[in-house]
């Protein structure tokens, strides 16, 4: 029997799963549980996925982490608050009851490149004054919202607001309805378009450009604001009790970051998940990284005054579990992954000329025409090759980002990686020769769940300085030095692959 004052139950709503927690007020996990997602394709460069189902995982989660306290002897009733992250980029359009009425689209989508080409040849600068991000994109919100608008007929006909999937969730668990529909100010960041960065409000302006009536849009709070409580239905479907106070919720990426540690400037973290995002911290907006052509994303943190730039892969940890389930055929066996990286480290750097282009939903930018391949596999060629050539093909495009950072005079000297690519030596090493940088991971690799349960508990004013508490919890686990031969070898195949997407781009 487990003598404790009080507990924290998180969420975090990502592309693949829903990891949902119970921490201790000492921040000692005491139940978890994680539920797979589905996606659907229902056309080429078209990704769907269920904001209910999100939703359903998340109770269902909730119901085993409460089977789990109740096992160990643990009171569910010293839980003091709920707290919830999920996809910055990616909403749903939901009816009056603040029930979804449409698909949840998310950054793996495509469809609106049409649209992006159109509004990128307006050449605006309020795009990149206002939000930092001087170029429209397919994985913005902004953008879903605008297709949302002109082709889905229930949302014409009934829609009432846009949410992201974590606040759908979260206003669904207290049972609330449309008007009481919000976002925090980090993941309004998300959107990508549509806001002023610095003074966290909707852009008047931008909306007016972009043609979305400002009323759809949901209300902006803090991430530690209490949004409701616990509803009776809800209670009654997770067994968790009624009344427990809600928290307004964060993006992923940004409890990554504070997962990680970084409160400050100048720090980089790699978020290896489904999309794989190189974040660099900045004290605000840095022109030659907003410039148009950059391919930086800007965003603001959870924390006040806080703001970071990211690189991404689309389908970089997607492009993984893809190889693992399609090609090893391994879809209930996530040890597999460990099995493929051991065997993957006897090949060589480079992988005896095999090339993998990671793009399977598509690229974007100048490789938006671009699918995903495997190139020069002879005979000898395994699925061992073939994994290594997946991982060093994501690699790749970390480099390219690597290279923006320092080209823009941020010095890159220690990366911490962080989430559940994190676990993998092979790939944190590769990461490391192909950066030229030391990379670190962390004793607690899915760093946004904790630190969700950190950001309840200083809602409910058990913690009172969260900065430092955040730092206190983080613990090095294992350091990656570069190999110089290896970082060669790695810069030489990154300018071939880059030879071939052109050659590809232009035919």
């Amino acid at each position: 029997m487990y003598t404790l004052e009080s507990c924290y139950l998180s969420f975090d709503a990502g592309s693949q799963s829903v990891k949902v927690a119970v921490y201790t007020e000492t921040m000692h996990c005491v139940a978890k549980a994680s539920n797979q997602t589905t996606m659907s394709c229902p056309q080429p460069g078209w990704v769907d996925m269920d904001a209910d189902e999100y939703l359903s995982l998340t109770k269902l989660g909730i119901k085993q982490c409460i089977e789990q306290l109740q096992t160990e002897g643990i009171d569910p009733s010293l839980i003091k608050a709920i707290m919830g992250d999920g996809i910055i980029c990616g909403i749903v359009g939901v009816d009056e009851r603040g029930k979804a009425i449409t698909p949840y689209i998310n950054y793996l989508d495509s469809r609106t490149q049409s649209d992006v080409e159109a509004l990128n040849q307006l050449d605006l600068d309020i795009w990149g004054k206002e939000t930092g991000n001087a170029e429209p994109s397919c994985m913005f919100p902004a953008l879903h919202a605008r297709w949302l608008l002109a082709n889905n007929k229930a949302f014409q006909e009934r829609g009432r607001k846009f949410v992201h999937n974590a606040p759908y969730i979260l206003m669904n668990l207290a049972g609330l309805d449309s008007r009481d529909a919000f976002i925090d100010w980090g993941t309004m960041s998300g959107w990508g378009l549509g806001y002023r960065i610095y003074d966290k409000e909707w852009s008047d302006e931008q909306l007016a450009l972009l043609k979305i009536d400002k009323a759809y849009l949901p209300k902006i709070v803090k991430p530690w604001d209490i949004i409701g409580a616990l509803s009776e239905e809800a209670a009654q479907e997770t067994g968790c009790p009624a009344g427990i106070p809600i928290c307004a919720g964060a993006g992923d990426t940004m409890q990554s970051m504070l997962g990680s540690g970084i409160i400050e400037a100048n720090k980089a973290v790699d978020v290896a998940g489904t999309c794989a995002m190189f974040c660099v911290s900045t004290t605000g907006i840095i022109p030659e990284l907003s410039k148009k052509g950059s391919g930086l994303i800007f965003n603001s943190g959870t924390l006040k005054d806080t703001y970071f730039y990211w690189g991404f892969v689309r389908t970089g940890g997607l492009a993984l579990r893809w190889f693992k389930d399609n090609l090893c055929q391994k879809a209930e066996d996530d040890k597999y992954y460990q099995s493929l990286s051991q065997k993957a480290e006897k090949i060589p750097p480079g992988c005896n000329e095999v090339m993998f282009l990671p793009y399977l939903t598509g690229g974007y930018g100048e490789w938006a025409n671009i699918k995903g391949c495997f190139l020069n596999m002879n005979l000898d060629t395994d699925q061992f090759v073939l994994w290594r050539a997946v991982l060093e093909a994501i690699a790749y495009d970390y480099m390219e980002i690597t290279d923006t950072y320092r080209n823009a005079g941020i010095d890159i000297n220690r990366i911490t990686i962080t989430e559940g690519g994190s676990r993998d030596n092979l790939w944190n090493q590769i990461k490391a020769d192909v950066m030229q940088s030391e990379a670190i991971t962390l004793e607690i690799y899915g760093g946004a769940v904790l630190t969700n349960c950190l950001i309840a508990a200083y809602a409910t004013g058990t913690i009172e300085d969260l900065p430092t508490t955040l730092v206190k919890n983080i613990k090095i686990s294992n350091r990656y030095s570069p190999n110089c031969s290896n970082s060669t070898i790695y810069r030489n195949r990154y300018r071939q692959q880059r030879d071939i997407l052109r050659k590809l781009a232009n035919s």
